[in-house]
């Protein structure tokens, strides 16, 4: 079967190199028909993630554990992001994508794990999914005109300074929370989970990273609150949402803008509540022990709340370089619901533009991450428990995951840019008589 797989991959490879070839040569050789960006816009992108790692060393493994082996896994993703305005101020948005691969070990073994582009589920054959179908509504509330430019889900238009933004429908949490500039965007920059979102965030989502909900964004001045409603999985980390919130995120955030040293500085500080049926590891544990059996959260599910808090902040230093600094934290005592197991994380990081070795568009990154999980989490996989991402059967000396990565984004053509990408991973999901490991990335990013 791992045969077979690779082999699929490799042919997924040449193919989609074949793709970013003929897009980047379109992007070239024609000439479009300029569109009315103002009332409707068409962009499209294409990402390509390969990633391998060497054997590393790993006395022992359980089912949810990175396998010890050398390994590598491609992703594929196109999509398609559509968007017309309905009526003065209100925007419809859909974004079918087709989605093919698998991330290392099938998306398990760390809790940070190393590609944003690796969803929860992975295939070997080609699938559609329509992940975003949205409407937007803003209102002007005075000040300064500004621009905006047609992008991906994004009309060209004009909007003052000081607006209201409402959305609903499906979309992902982070499209809207947690945005960072140096550290987001899983397509171009860092790819680390870790890393582009707060880790402690355990944002509503199904297993592909989108959920059904409301969010609202009120700009003045120089601070913006935001307030959100998200339906979570029916089941913890599964692909069916419940409809109509009968299991709920609530999140908000407020940000604040200033000048720092003449540069500008962005501070968002966000809170959440989980509110659904999820399992405490105290529980799973005591009915183990009862049982002689395996702790398992899922056996001892009740309607619960889970709240966490995430500062992230982000400061210029000049035009070429960016540094960001997120510390995140949630209640450790229930399981983890949608994103991965981490109870609490500090990330910090910066990035540089090319501009001082005449590459303008190219972008190199460096940055480090540190996880942890609550003592009862803790005591959960030392009792061999399993989790949403990890796992090992066995936890008997703890210590926090700890990652590095760097990664260096060339822009090849206007269209299309390429990445190399290295993570180092000590303590993978926990363990210290696991690993250390290294993971080893390629990137092509394609869009229009």
């Amino acid at each position: 079967m791992r045969n077979k797989v690779c082999g699929l991959g490799g042919r997924l490879a040449a193919q989609s190199v074949a793709l970013f070839a003929l897009l980047a040569g379109l992007g070239k050789a024609q000439t479009f028909p300029a569109l009315d960006e103002t009332q409707w816009s068409l962009h499209g992108q294409m990402t390509f993630v390969e990633q391998y790692h060497p054997a590393f060393r790993s006395p022992f493994r359980g089912a949810n554990s990175l396998d010890p082996a050398s390994r590598g896994n491609e992703t594929f993703d196109a999509t398609l992001f559509a968007g017309a305005r309905v009526w003065d101020g209100g925007e419809v948005y859909a974004n079918p994508e087709i989605d093919q691969g698998f991330g290392l070990s099938n998306t398990l073994g760390l809790a940070g794990f190393p590609s944003g582009e690796a969803y929860k589920v992975g295939k070997a054959s080609p699938y559609f999914r329509l992940h975003r179908l949205f409407f937007r509504q803003s209102f002007d509330l005075g000040g300064e005109t500004q621009e905006v430019e047609s992008d991906a889900n994004q009309l060209a238009g004009s909007r003052t300074a000081n607006n209201l933004l409402v959305t609903a429908g499906k979309f992902s949490p982070t499209d809207v929370f947690d945005a960072n500039t140096y550290a987001h965007d899983p397509k171009k920059d860092f790819l680390n989970w870790a890393l582009i979102d707060s880790g402690a965030y355990d944002y509503a989502a199904d297993a592909w990273g989108f959920s059904y909900g409301v969010a609202v964004e009120w700009t003045q001045d120089w601070w913006t609150l935001r307030a959100g409603l998200f339906d979570l999985s029916r089941i913890p980390n599964t692909t069916r949402l419940v409809r109509g919130f009968g299991q709920y995120e609530l999140v908000a955030e407020a940000e604040e803008r200033h000048m720092l040293w003449g540069e500008d500085c962005k501070i968002r500080l966000l809170g959440f509540l989980n509110r659904g049926r999820m399992g405490s590891y105290r529980d799973a544990i005591a009915l183990g022990l009862s049982t002689h059996a395996t702790p398992d959260t899922s056996l001892v599910r009740r309607p619960a709340s889970r709240p966490g808090v995430a500062l992230n902040i982000e400061q210029a230093i000049d035009d070429d370089l960016g540094a960001f600094l997120r510390l995140s934290f949630n209640d450790g005592s229930e399981e983890a619901y949608e994103f991965t197991e981490i109870n609490e994380s500090a990330a910090v990081g910066m990035s540089l533009k090319g501009t001082k070795w005449g590459r303008p568009n190219d972008t190199i990154g460096l940055a480090g991450v540190i996880n942890g999980i609550s003592n009862s989490a803790r005591a959960y996989f030392a009792a061999g428990g399993l989790g949403i991402l990890i796992g090992d059967g066995q936890l008997r000396r703890y210590g926090p995951e700890q990652i590095v990565e760097t990664y260096y984004s060339a822009e090849l053509t206007d269209s299309l840019a390429g990445s190399i990408d290295y993570q180092l991973v000590v303590n993978p999901a926990y363990n210290r008589e696991r690993g250390p490991v290294s993971v080893l990335g390629a990137r092509l990013h394609a869009q229009f």
